[in-house]
C-alpha cells in the first residue's frame, strides 16, 4: 500500500472553520479509544492532513496580514498564489 500523492485532499477546498471542526471530531473519536486499529490509523492520517491544511491556511493568513501592514497607506490585496504558498 503505497502513499498516493496524486490523491486530492478535500480539506484543501474546505473553509478553514470546517477543517477545524472536522479535526476536532477526529481528535474526539481517537481520544475515545474504541476504534479498531485500521480505523484509528485512517482517522489519525486524516487528522494529520487536516492539521497540516489548517496550519497552511494560518500561515497564508499571517502572510497576508504582514503584507497589508507592510503596505502602509497603500492598502492593496492580491490573491495568494497556491504554488508560492507551498514553496516555504
Amino acid at each position: 500500500m503505497g502513499k498516493s500523492k496524486g490523491r486530492a485532499n478535500p480539506a484543501e477546498e474546505a473553509p478553514f472553520e470546517q477543517v477545524m471542526e472536522r479535526l476536532q471530531t477526529v481528535v474526539e473519536q481517537l481520544e475515545q479509544g474504541d476504534l479498531p486499529l485500521e480505523e484509528s490509523l485512517a482517522m489519525f492520517e486524516e487528522g494529520v492532513r487536516l492539521s497540516r491544511t489548517g496550519a497552511k491556511r494560518l500561515d497564508e493568513a499571517e502572510r497576508r496580514v504582514e503584507e497589508l501592514l507592510a503596505a502602509g497607506d497603500e492598502l492593496q490585496t492580491s490573491p495568494l498564489d497556491e504554488s508560492e504558498a507551498g514553496e516555504q
